[in-house]
């Protein structure tokens, strides 16, 4: 109707009220005060203590979005559902973002992995726990510290998700852009690649590649997270 009006084939109503987009409602980030951007070129011995900071909702959240907004390739759009979002800290320097949001849900390579079909363990696809944006600051050249942060986040985030959620995290999965990445620290951290996507991404229509294929990377918090994922609800 609209390509219509404006073709000046009909003539439709003035519009009475234009709604607000939510999609860009969720992308829209706070400025925040000039970050420090001095180079850090040094050990991970030589950085000292990390802090994971959670800041869903709470102080250094607009910093957060701030730093996935300008350095992520992706850029930064607000969470729905569970999820935690951390900010790390070393010598009291944002250094690091991390998102984590509940698993998607259909994914044939995790189906192989569990040994079934997603409809046999829908009901808990939110013990699963996707890692949507990582992003370390360019500015920062440490090395092994992207690797040694994936595997600080494989000891705390069940505990983090439980407090907040009341349940805990048995399977971590994130996709990487093969066309961009490597999935080196995955790999250091002890993840492991299932496979690639078909390149189609989750709102295709036609069975014709419009995407970089995306490399799939898991790591359970559990030997049996099979049998639990696959539990009566």
């Amino acid at each position: 109707m609209l390509a219509l009006h404006r073709a000046g084939h009909i003539e439709l109503p003035a519009k009475r009220q234009s709604p607000p987009n939510n999609a860009m409602a969720h992308r829209r980030v706070v400025e925040v005060p000039s970050i420090d951007t001095t180079p850090i070129e040094m050990s991970l011995e030589q950085l000292g203590p990390l802090e994971l900071r959670l800041v869903r909702r709470a102080e250094g959240e607009k910093v957060f979005a701030h730093l996935l907004h300008r350095y992520h390739y992706l850029g930064y759009s607000r969470p729905v559902g569970e999820h935690l979002k951390y900010l790390v800290l070393a010598q009291g320097r944002p250094i690091a973002c991390v998102a984590w949001n509940s698993g998607p849900l259909k994914l044939k390579l995790r189906d192989d992995l569990v040994g079934a079909s997603h409809w046999t363990y829908a009901h808990h696809l939110h013990w699963i726990a996707y890692n949507s944006r990582y992003l370390i600051v360019p500015w920062v050249k440490v090395p092994h510290l992207a690797s040694h942060l994936l595997a600080r986040m494989a000891r705390q985030i069940s505990a983090d998700w439980q407090e907040l959620y009341a349940h805990r995290i048995w399977l971590l999965e994130s996709f990487v852009d093969s066309e961009r990445f490597e999935g080196t620290c995955y790999r250091a951290a002890n993840w492991r690649c299932l496979g690639f996507s078909r390149g189609r991404g989750t709102k295709s229509r036609t069975k014709q590649k419009n995407t970089s294929l995306k490399a799939l990377w898991v790591y359970p918090l559990g030997r049996d997270f099979r049998q639990r994922l696959l539990a009566p609800a």
